[in-house]
């Protein structure tokens, strides 16, 4: 089991950059693939971007492609979120997530909020225009 606690969310104005760090409790990190979704007001959680268990395979949702980038440190716990050309759309509740199955070269099934078997509380990004 993993448990996992997100920081770095806050207010900023388009343009803005922002990293969101995700740190993970447990000796089996490196085991899981990782996930970033996020939640706007009134809308469902979607998903971001996800990382493969070896750190060298990444995926992105469309709208994000370019303007952010998920890294992840398996020695240090942590995955994190780097947001840049912050807009306004981007405004939402950031979550972390795990998960067991382990990537065998598609990410197919790793883009669904099922596909993810642990969750942090969230961090709060607002981007103001």
């Amino acid at each position: 089991q993993v448990q996992l606690v997100e920081s770095g969310g806050e207010l900023v104005q388009a343009g803005a950059s922002l990293r969101l760090s995700c740190a993970a409790s447990g000796r089996t990190f490196s085991a899981y693939v990782m996930g970033w979704f996020r939640q706007a007001p009134g809308k469902e959680r979607e998903f971001v971007a996800a990382i493969s268990q070896n750190g060298i395979n990444t995926y992105y949702v469309d709208f994000v492609r370019g303007r952010f980038t998920i890294s992840r440190d398996n020695a240090a716990n942590t995955v994190t979120l780097q947001m840049n050309s912050l807009k306004p759309e981007d405004t939402a509740v950031y979550y972390c997530a795990a998960a067991r199955r382990y990537w065998s070269g598609s990410w197919s099934g790793f883009s669904r909020i099922a596909d993810y078997d642990y969750w942090g509380q969230g961090t709060q990004v607002t981007v103001s225009s």
